[in-house]
């Protein structure tokens, strides 16, 4: 267990994630957050048209909201999974 009390798998063990339609392999039990960060630090844009990405990392405020699986979701407090579509506003 891990201190949030969460299981991880072994080091190595990947799962498919599709990413705006391009699989991804991530590591197994990795947040959807630290995932999007890696790949792109802006995660949306806002109204303005200015870059938004990670902010509170805790699921406080919302700045990374990305749809996933169809539902908007904050991408931090999300653990992947296989399978999982994921769609990041440009």
């Amino acid at each position: 267990m891990t201190p949030a009390g969460t299981t991880t798998a072994a080091a190595g063990t990947t799962v498919t994630v599709i990413i705006n339609g391009m699989p991804v392999a991530v590591p197994r039990g990795a947040s959807l957050g630290s995932v999007l960060h890696a790949r792109s630090r802006a995660l949306r844009a806002s109204p303005a048209g200015n870059p938004r990405g990670l902010f509170c990392g805790m699921g406080v405020c919302f700045e990374c909201v990305v749809t996933i699986d169809g539902q908007p979701e904050r991408a931090c407090i999300t653990p992947v999974h296989d399978g999982m579509i994921v769609e990041v506003q440009p």
